[in-house]
């Protein structure tokens, strides 16, 4: 099974660019079929009001539930003191398996990461370059499985993405997933030195092709056990489930 542990999908309110205004999956949905994605992770748009962009997300995946994930995206700041309840809400209601939380927003907080220890789910957060959250994360919440997608920076800050490489090596609850990775080399080295198991298949869509970034998976030369790892085992191992 190829899961992509990372899409975004449903309403945004910002209208400041495609990152905060309504994304359709319909493109996604052709791209991922054609290129074997069986299933996919959802988490809202950037938005002014998460709990109400995460129910848009949990309709989606209530029409789907055999195709699709939910994650439920938080704001570390706004959200302040409802996060354990919009977490509830998420994995008890609609059966979410996850926190998303982006840095663009605030800072990821200690009230988030108490939510994910409650309820025995991961994190998926992206730190945009401040990767040495990294270290206070998997020693403070080491019960808690943490992504930084992108290796750290979509950006593509080179230091950043190279220092979060060392922290995947040093700490077994830091991941990182393959969306949006342009420096090949260094996708490359975080599978080496960190291995094929701290690694997740992500294709941080709508906007990028999911197939094209599936393909980067394929260029890696993994054997087959290691490549099914990347592309679905980790996430369900992440979950709990094994199929």
């Amino acid at each position: 099974m190829i899961i992509d542990c990372h899409c975004h999908a449903g309403p945004g309110d910002g209208l400041t660019g495609p990152w905060d205004s309504d994304l359709a999956l319909a493109r996604y949905t052709r791209r991922a079929a054609k290129a074997g994605i069986d299933r996919t992770v959802l988490l809202a748009a950037f938005h002014s009001d998460y709990a109400s962009a995460n129910e848009a997300v949990a309709a989606l995946v209530a029409a789907q539930p055999q195709r699709y994930y939910g994650l439920a995206f938080v704001h570390a700041a706004r959200d302040r003191g409802r996060i354990g309840a919009m977490v509830r809400t998420a994995v008890e209601r609609h059966g979410f398996v996850g926190i998303k939380v982006h840095r663009h927003d605030a800072p990821i907080s200690g009230e988030i990461c108490d939510a994910a220890r409650a309820f025995g789910i991961p994190v998926l957060y992206d730190p945009m370059g401040d990767v040495h959250v990294a270290e206070l994360l998997a020693t403070q919440y080491p019960d808690v499985d943490f992504i930084l997608p992108h290796l750290g920076s979509f950006g593509d800050q080179w230091s950043s993405q190279l220092a979060l490489i060392d922290h995947l090596v040093r700490h077994p609850n830091i991941y990182t997933d393959t969306s949006g990775i342009r420096r090949f080399d260094l996708l490359c080295d975080a599978v080496r030195r960190a291995g094929p198991h701290k690694v997740l298949f992500g294709s941080d869509g709508p906007w990028l092709h999911p197939g094209l970034e599936l393909h980067k998976v394929r260029l890696l030369g993994l054997n087959k056990e290691d490549e099914a790892l990347v592309t679905g085992l980790n996430f369900l191992r992440l979950i709990g489930k094994r199929g």
